[in-house]
């Protein structure tokens, strides 16, 4: 099992430990497998946004596929690979060409990758987008009208996202929900959601959202809801 560790680095008052991908053993144990505190100081992005920079990145969703690790850095604006010898290199620089658009997930398909973004706040709904991804780091689609993504799943031709707050200002409670885009029509599929965080869909073909996964929501109310696909 991979683990992937945000909130560390002395940006974040962890100067001993920086934001890692940790190799876990199956008896507990573990190793860092990457130093991503170290690559992303050494290897910086074309347009970080000086307002809101953080030394050390705030990864936020890490995915397996064909063998190789993908992190996701929002602050930063990259997806990162990293082989399962701890080699790390840089995907994308979404900052390059669209700007600080805060991407939080990433999902592999057949022909590369399905790309998801937060964006700034305060909220505009709508303002968030689909981006695809080839494999060797060029987005060759964007399709609009998301908002606040935080969270991609890919299920044959159908795309889910899941939406931190789907209301204008700031995230509240019962403002997530979960949206399918096919093509370009998008259809939500589940709503009332607390500022829901991550997603994945099980083998029973359901999808699960950590519910509850941040402020405003209170310590201690955090929950996995299962979602059947309509």
């Amino acid at each position: 099992m991979y683990a992937l560790i945000s909130g560390a680095g002395c940006s974040h008052a962890h100067a001993g430990f920086p934001n890692s991908v940790l190799k876990v053993q199956p008896d507990g144990s573990w190793t860092r497998l990457a130093d991503l505190s170290a690559f992303i100081q050494l290897h910086p992005v074309k347009n970080p946004n000086p307002g809101d920079f953080e030394p050390d990145g705030t990864f936020y969703n890490l995915i397996a596929a064909d063998g190789v690790l993908y992190a996701v850095e929002p602050n930063h604006g990259e997806i990162d690979a990293i082989t399962t010898s701890g080699v790390v290199t840089r995907l994308i620089d979404f900052s390059e060409t669209q700007g600080h658009i805060v991407p939080t997930s990433v999902a592999r398909t057949s022909s590369g990758f399905i790309a998801g973004n937060l964006g700034t706040f305060p909220i505009a709904p709508g303002s968030s987008n689909r981006y695809a991804v080839n494999t060797i780091g060029g987005i060759t689609q964007v399709t609009p009208g998301l908002t606040t993504v935080v969270a991609v799943v890919v299920n044959g031709k159908d795309t889910y996202f899941l939406e931190l707050n789907n209301a204008a200002g700031f995230p509240g409670p019962g403002n997530g929900d979960v949206v399918r885009m096919n093509g370009a029509k998008i259809t939500t599929i589940a709503t009332g959601l607390n500022v829901p965080t991550g997603m994945t869909m099980g083998p029973d073909g359901n999808l699960y959202v950590s519910n509850n996964g941040a402020v405003p929501s209170p310590p201690g109310v955090g929950q996995i809801v299962k979602i059947t696909i309509p």
